[in-house]
């Protein structure tokens, strides 16, 4: 089933401000709280929903992302995701900047409407950058990466925090004008992991971690663009005791191609042609990302004439077919000529035949370049 838009789960346009997508949002997650709504999994379903919009809609980066892309750019193959993988846990730490603190101290809980839950510890995020090929863009590639990411180090054990006895959060009781109000904060002691060290080998940090190399696979959707970040979860660093780990973000970089310039989804290739060639006509093998082609060069063809291979570009990242191979004709005029060849273009000079007649299928070069964005 298709994700809906995020914009239409907030109830907001696409041209809202920060401020009016996080009213929004706030309004939501005070209407659809499970807290609020007991059982009903379709309010629970609702509240995760809006979570996933704001987180995204939230971050400037993210916007930009799915303002280009739609879901496609979160929601690549191999276990990538955007906010549809978040959790409860992920939810409620949102809520310390949403409601201002009061109801749950910056992520340590949330228990406005009576339900305390103990907070999660998530490791840091990894993020790695990798250099990919127009070929490997088109085709889509399984990349396997050497990673050093924290994991818990063999031996590490650990004890019920005795300040928070393993809530991972501390309650205080606040008198107000509007009257008692708890709020609850992660607590210092053990950073709201509800655990504290007890015993961890040597060479391992505080935390009970030590640094390891990993080899991550890493299956990157045909159609990346460079500088899309892509996602593949849990495999950042772990996080002490009982923790979930981290992300790891991967960046695409594009490699320049020899022959092959990419614009959007379509490919532009530069094809030089000899004066004869051009004249009498041939067939030229040209680079495409899917291996070399054979193209047929009509006898007479102008110097700028562009030659579409329809298909044979890159796909589209959000699944809308591919783009195609725009094959640009540049005839080849030499510099340098001996007496014989001069002699024969000195006779050919008033010829009718070598003497420009523009038909009208013959379009100039700002017809072409509009062709070329239509």
């Amino acid at each position: 089933m298709a994700k809906q838009d995020y914009y239409e789960t907030l109830g907001v346009t696409k041209s809202a401000t920060a401020a009016e997508i996080k009213k929004a949002y706030r309004k939501m997650a005070l209407k659809f709280h499970p807290d609020k709504n007991p059982d009903d999994k379709g309010a629970e379903d609702k509240f995760k929903q809006a979570a996933e919009a704001y987180e995204v809609l939230s971050d400037a980066d993210k916007k930009a992302r799915y303002d280009q892309f739609g879901h496609q750019a979160f929601d690549g193959s191999g276990g990538f995701g955007g906010g549809g993988g978040m959790n409860m846990d992920d939810i409620f730490s949102q809520f310390g900047d949403i409601f201002g603190g009061a109801f749950g101290g910056g992520g340590g809980g949330f228990s406005g409407f009576g339900g305390q839950r103990q907070r999660v510890v998530k490791g840091s995020n990894l993020r790695i950058r990798v250099k990919l090929t127009l070929e490997e863009i088109a085709n889509g590639v399984e990349k396997k990466i050497k990673v050093k990411r924290k994991k818990q180090a063999k031996g590490t054990t650990y004890k019920t925090c005795s300040t928070c006895n393993g809530s991972g959060q501390v309650t205080r009781i606040t008198n107000t004008i509007l009257g008692r109000m708890q709020t609850a904060a992660a607590c210092n002691t053990c950073g709201g992991a509800g655990e504290m060290i007890d015993k961890k080998p040597d060479g391992a940090d505080a935390q009970g971690l030590i640094v390891s190399e990993e080899t991550v696979s890493i299956k990157i959707p045909a159609g990346v663009v460079d500088g899309m970040q892509l996602k593949v979860s849990g495999k950042g660093n772990e996080a002490p005791g009982n923790g979930v780990s981290g992300d790891l973000l991967v960046a695409i970089q594009e490699a320049d191609h020899d022959s092959l310039q990419r614009e959007g989804d379509n490919l532009h290739y530069d094809l030089y042609v000899s004066l004869p060639d051009a004249v009498l006509g041939t067939s030229k093998e040209i680079d495409t990302v899917t291996g070399k082609v054979r193209i047929k060069i009509e006898p007479g063809v102008q110097s700028g004439k562009i030659l579409r291979l329809r298909g044979k570009g890159i796909p589209s990242i959000n699944g809308y077919g591919k783009g195609d191979l725009l094959v640009h004709v540049n005839v080849w005029t030499p510099k340098t000529l001996n007496k014989q060849q001069k002699d024969f273009f000195e006779t050919m000079r008033d010829d009718e035949h070598f003497i420009p007649k523009p038909e009208s299928t013959d379009k100039s070069f700002f017809e072409k370049v509009k062709d070329m964005f239509s």
